[in-house]
């Protein structure tokens, strides 16, 4: 089964890492951790961010400002083994005076180390592929490659993903691969509540950084509710760092898991 395991992610790395400047942005605003959906289940999450304040004009790409934009993304995710996921993303935009648009939809596969073998983190890797209106993005087709690895000590929950993102089409796709690292630290108050800070950066190109001030760099006030293992509520409040990022944003994710009537092991 591990060398079953490893073909499928050498090929699963190798058929992406040929043929995103900045990734989804406000889109999907989320640390990732290493489980992915059981086999036979489903989750359906709804990703809700609003920019208080963010850039007021039309850049020079001709991408729409963010200010006062709601981003609401749908993300549905299905397992298929218990190391084996896909999901599917659709995201849109509102904003006053530019109306509600559908913005674009990317499609993400991620497989995970199985925790059988007794690996003491947790790790897995997804890849995330699509298409963003230029109206959107400056960069319209994207590659996203995403390392997770986390770990929970005691009330502790720990996890970083050193992503890669790719622009494919768009001024920025002669720039290479560039480094958006992401990490959360979360504590349990109690058993259904955690908080915790997570981090959004974007550096530009590997071994060659942006300037500070062009670099995008978050930071989120978060608050994790576990009220039940079929829910998934995440909500938080950001601030950006550097004059390249959004001052101000809120957001909220809220999931539930579906779990078929036939089910599955296979993978197991």
């Amino acid at each position: 089964m591990k060398v079953y395991f490893f073909f499928v992610l050498c090929i699963f790395g190798l058929s992406l890492a040929t043929p995103n400047a900045r990734g989804q942005e406000n889109y999907e605003i989320q640390v990732y951790g290493s489980e992915t959906v059981p086999a036979g289940e489903t989750m359906v999450e709804l990703h809700s961010n609003f920019t208080v304040s963010g850039s007021k004009a039309v850049d020079e790409y001709g991408v729409l400002p963010t200010e006062h934009a709601w981003h609401e993304t749908v993300e549905i995710t299905h397992g298929f083994t218990s190391w084996f996921e896909t999901g599917f993303y659709f995201f849109t935009s509102a904003r006053s005076g530019n109306g509600w648009h559908i913005v674009g939809s990317h499609v993400r596969p991620r497989v995970m180390v199985p925790k059988r073998w007794g690996w003491p983190v947790g790790v897995s890797l997804s890849a995330e592929f699509g298409y963003q209106r230029r109206r959107y993005s400056a960069d319209t087709w994207t590659l996203e490659l995403r390392p997770i690895i986390d770990r929970e000590l005691g009330r502790w929950y720990l996890s970083f993903n050193p992503t890669l993102e790719k622009a494919l089409h768009g001024p920025n796709a002669r720039r290479g691969f560039e480094f958006s690292p992401n990490a959360k630290i979360s504590y349990d108050l109690i058993k259904e509540v955690a908080i915790g800070v997570e981090y959004y950066g974007s550096m530009g190109p590997l071994f060659e950084f942006d300037p500070l001030r062009d670099q995008q760099q978050q930071f989120f006030g978060v608050a994790d509710l576990n009220v039940s293992p079929r829910w998934e509520l995440n909500f938080g409040v950001g601030i950006g760092a550097t004059s390249s990022t959004d001052h101000l944003l809120i957001k909220a994710i809220i999931g539930r898991r579906f779990k078929s009537k036939r089910g599955s092991s296979r993978g197991d």
